[in-house]
């Protein structure tokens, strides 16, 4: 029996009612089911994600699936995943998005045609049947270059904004440097020091057009769309990306891009918190400020100069408990 050529990483939880689709795309990507191993983890679902897991493992030659009994969470599952690589190229896939025909077979022979580490790829949402192209942050196509090449501007989407991990492809030797795998335990914003650490650490990359990945939005099931204590991890998960960006080399080019995420999605996260519990919404408030805390002053003042209106005003009162760009606040107050 021939090796696997790609491995498909495909964890999932309670996902009963898309995961048939996904799976039976996975069914079109070669012609020979050979070329395709399906390692699928049922992380503690209550439905029928595990039965239809082993139900189409049946059809590929290459398969495992592995049932977590409790929920272990999306960055620990794929981790999972990663001990089960065969072949020279891996890729990830949630259990409620699909992919077109071959988009795989395409990915493939590109990332070997290409030589590098890793391909990452445009993809299209789906919000209630309506489909949008949301494109890789990165204006060149088929083009190797240096991952670092592609985290600046602070200022603009760059490929650290787009840190979709089902987004692409990887060859595996980005698994033997010890770059793919998921901070274990995260249960949000897992896929941030992920992408920080692939293009800091990455020798190459390149984006290039292939058959679509498909990401259904709007499942209530998305961590997206609960407001739980999992929405916690966030604090962490931005901790790790500056821990990351301060031990390179290159920490004083990087800093002000980390220093614009971390204010970026501390605003999105302070809105989102008005529909929490009190004391979930007081805890991820106090994380957020010993977050902002340890911001280089000089980036977040100049940060904060070119954030809009809104995002300012967000984080005002957070940002002056702190001390972190105090000027700027103040200035921005005024402004507004």
């Amino acid at each position: 029996m021939r090796t696997p050529l790609v491995t498909v990483i495909l964890p999932a939880k309670d996902a009963g009612a898309y995961i048939g689709t996904t799976l039976e795309t996975l069914t079109r990507q070669f012609d020979d089911p050979a070329a395709l191993k399906l390692v699928a983890i049922d992380d503690g679902s209550r439905d029928d994600t595990g039965t239809l897991m082993r139900r189409y493992a049946e059809r590929f030659p290459h398969a495992e699936v592995i049932a977590n009994t409790t929920p272990r969470g999306l960055a620990t599952a794929r981790n999972q995943g990663l001990a089960h690589v065969e072949g020279e190229a891996f890729c990830f896939l949630d259990g409620d998005d699909w992919m077109q025909p071959r988009r795989l077979d395409v990915l493939a022979r590109r990332l070997g045609d290409l030589g590098c580490d890793l391909l990452r790829t445009d993809h299209v949402t789906v919000t209630d049947g309506v489909r949008a192209l949301k494109p890789a942050p990165y204006p060149w196509r088929d083009a190797v270059a240096s991952p670092r090449d592609a985290i600046l501007p602070e200022d603009e989407p760059t490929m650290v904004d787009y840190p979709f991990a089902w987004a692409g492809i990887m060859h595996r030797r980005v698994l033997d440097d010890g770059l793919a795998r998921f901070t274990p335990g995260l249960f949000t914003a897992e896929d941030r020091p992920w992408i920080w650490r692939l293009h800091l650490q990455a020798r190459s990359f390149a984006v290039v057009d292939a058959p679509a990945l498909l990401y259904r939005r709007g499942v209530s099931s998305s961590l997206t769309q609960v407001r739980d204590r999992r929405q916690l991890d966030f604090v962490r998960a931005m901790h790790e990306v500056l821990d990351i960006v301060e031990a390179d080399a290159e920490a004083e080019r990087f800093l002000p891009k980390a220093v614009w995420t971390v204010l970026a999605l501390s605003s999105r996260h302070l809105v989102r918190a008005r529909r929490m519990t009190p004391a979930l919404r007081a805890e991820m408030r106090s994380g957020i400020r010993g977050l902002l805390g340890r911001l280089p002053d000089r980036d977040t003042g100049a940060v904060l100069a070119r954030l809009d209106g809104p995002r300012r005003r967000v984080l005002a009162s957070l940002l002056r408990s702190v001390g972190a760009g105090s000027a700027d606040v103040g200035a921005a107050g005024a402004r507004a």
